[in-house]
């Protein structure tokens, strides 16, 4: 399974640009409730239960893995199916990831609690997606969610 298959483009957002109404500066809360709105929206579930299932996994410890990377992520036993959401900060973010760094890419993905192997998968297919610096910095720099998508589309579609 592909990650833009789990994704649209509409639960794609680049900050500052997609929604010209953003506060100056973005908290770790705020960005778990930006993700959750957008998850919520599309997998038809709460917004309020997908900030609290992401903001629990975060208080384990910060899904900031490095490289200005964070993919909060939980689980939900209404849900079917995964689904997955991207948040990016052009101008970065504390986010406490392991390696102190600010955050830039938020990948968010829940899904219901049953397919943990499933889960770990998509984990792992967008750890391994972002390692690409350069191409990191071609999503930090899109223009919008759009193009944003479009990228992540071209990048997969590469790869195979």
């Amino acid at each position: 399974m592909r990650l833009t298959e789990l994704l649209s483009v509409d639960r794609v957002r680049v900050r500052g640009r997609d929604d010209r109404s953003s506060p100056a500066s973005l908290s770790k809360r705020d960005a778990i409730d930006v993700l959750a709105g957008l998850l919520g929206e599309g997998a038809g579930v709460s917004r309020d239960d997908v900030a609290d299932v992401l903001a629990e996994r975060e208080a384990l410890q910060s899904t900031g893995i490095g490289d200005g990377v964070a993919i909060p992520h939980g689980a939900l036993p209404s849900l079917d199916k995964q689904w997955a959401a991207l948040l990016i900060v052009p101008e970065g973010m504390e986010f406490e990831a392991i390696d102190g760094t600010k955050v830039y890419l938020l990948f968010a993905v829940v899904g219901p609690k049953r397919a943990t192997g499933e889960h770990l998968k998509t984990l792992a297919r967008i750890s391994r997606l972002l390692r690409n610096k350069a191409f990191r910095d071609q999503l930090i720099a899109a223009e919008s969610g759009k193009v944003a998508y479009d990228l992540l589309v071209a990048e997969e579609t590469d790869r195979q």
